[in-house]
């Protein structure tokens, strides 16, 4: 799946049709069996500049029930790639945050700048940025609100590949379909053991995580998987 914000006259900030739609496609996502991953991006350019602040003045709130842009607080159980092309600031950084893997051009421009304008990152921004960098890096773009690009992204470990301007979106769909090709009940679990252990107790650990991958070994996926590599073929995946 590819989900495109398309505002390019608003630098695609988010209002609240554009969140129902990221939501509804999260749900489309999650439901449909025949899709293993998605990526997001933004159309004309530029990836996100946050919330509509125009919208905001008029009461309009850019969220639905996943929360801002119909995504940040319950991201998809399956992988998202952020592919970044321009502007992926405030509430558009968050969104990419919100992702497993990001993609970015060499001229995207990343940044948590609320704080500027008296405000806070408040979609998830400062506790996953922590958490993806180093804790006084993170520090430091989250209280001067300062903008850095990809390759400076590249170098903290924030952003998987950087790609020439103009292929980001070419670039997450390479990734997306090495993925793909994978077992969808395997990459599905895969990313919630990763997503949910930080917070696991370490003698728990393997109690917690084997409900999640026995599920997985028990599947008609498995079996294929295993007599697909027997015989030499690739796998046909049902999700099952």
């Amino acid at each position: 799946m590819v989900i495109t914000m398309d505002r390019p006259e608003a630098r695609n900030a988010i209002d609240r049709a554009t969140a129902s739609a990221i939501n509804a496609a999260a749900d489309e996502l999650d439901d449909t069996p025949e899709l293993t991953v998605a990526v997001i991006t933004g159309s004309g350019g530029t990836f996100c500049a946050g919330a509509d602040l125009k919208a905001l003045l008029r009461g309009e709130l850019p969220r639905d029930e996943r929360g801002f842009a119909g995504f940040a607080s319950r991201p998809p159980r399956k992988p998202v790639i952020a592919a970044v092309e321009g502007y992926a600031l405030g509430g558009g950084f968050e969104i990419t945050l919100a992702c497993d893997l990001i993609v970015a051009s060499s001229e995207a421009t990343f940044g948590l700048p609320e704080v500027r304008r008296g405000l806070t990152a408040s979609a998830g921004g400062v506790f996953r940025l922590p958490r993806r960098i180093p804790y006084h890096l993170a520090m430091e773009f989250i209280l001067t609100g300062a903008h850095f690009g990809a390759e400076r992204a590249r170098e903290l470990g924030l952003v998987n590949r950087v790609t020439a301007p103009g292929k980001a979106l070419a670039g997450a769909r390479e990734l997306a379909e090495v993925i793909a090709a994978n077992g969808p009940l395997a990459v599905a679990a895969s990313k919630r053991v990763v997503v949910e252990s930080p917070d696991w107790p370490l003698a728990e650990a393997f109690e917690r995580q084997a409900p999640i991958l026995d599920a997985v070994r028990a599947s008609e996926d498995a079996r294929e998987g295993a007599q697909a590599f027997a015989q030499k073929r690739p796998p046909r995946w049902r999700g099952r």
